[in-house]
């Protein structure tokens, strides 16, 4: 959230809308929310200290719930490390009944 005011945009949504346009999948950003402030991955935490970073750290708003039930969801990110924000994310989809989840990654590091 600090990031975001500090940037003043998401790279990741700025990466996903013209994949939306491209692929005619509807982009939402309203179906994950991050409920507080982690540090950023890339300050050279391994990855249990990542894990714990993120431990509650995504929630879904009880009105996207029905929107994610059943459903193939896509979540875009713009770097991966370790992997431990993306499956963050895809652990509380699939706690609100997500089918399945794909991963769009634009960056890999070491």
């Amino acid at each position: 959230m600090q990031r975001l005011r500090h940037r003043g945009f998401n790279q990741a949504h700025e990466i996903a809308k013209p994949l939306a346009r491209l692929t005619g999948i509807p982009l939402r950003h309203d179906l994950l929310l991050r409920q507080r402030d982690t540090l950023p991955q890339s300050m050279g935490l391994d990855q249990e200290q990542r894990r714990r970073n993120l431990r509650q750290a995504f929630a879904v708003p009880p009105v996207a719930s029905e929107k994610i039930r059943g459903r193939h969801i896509g979540v875009v990110d713009d770097v991966m490390t370790t992997g431990e924000t993306l499956h963050a994310l895809a652990k509380t989809l699939r706690r609100h009944g997500a089918r399945r989840i794909t991963n769009f990654v634009f960056a890999r590091t070491p």
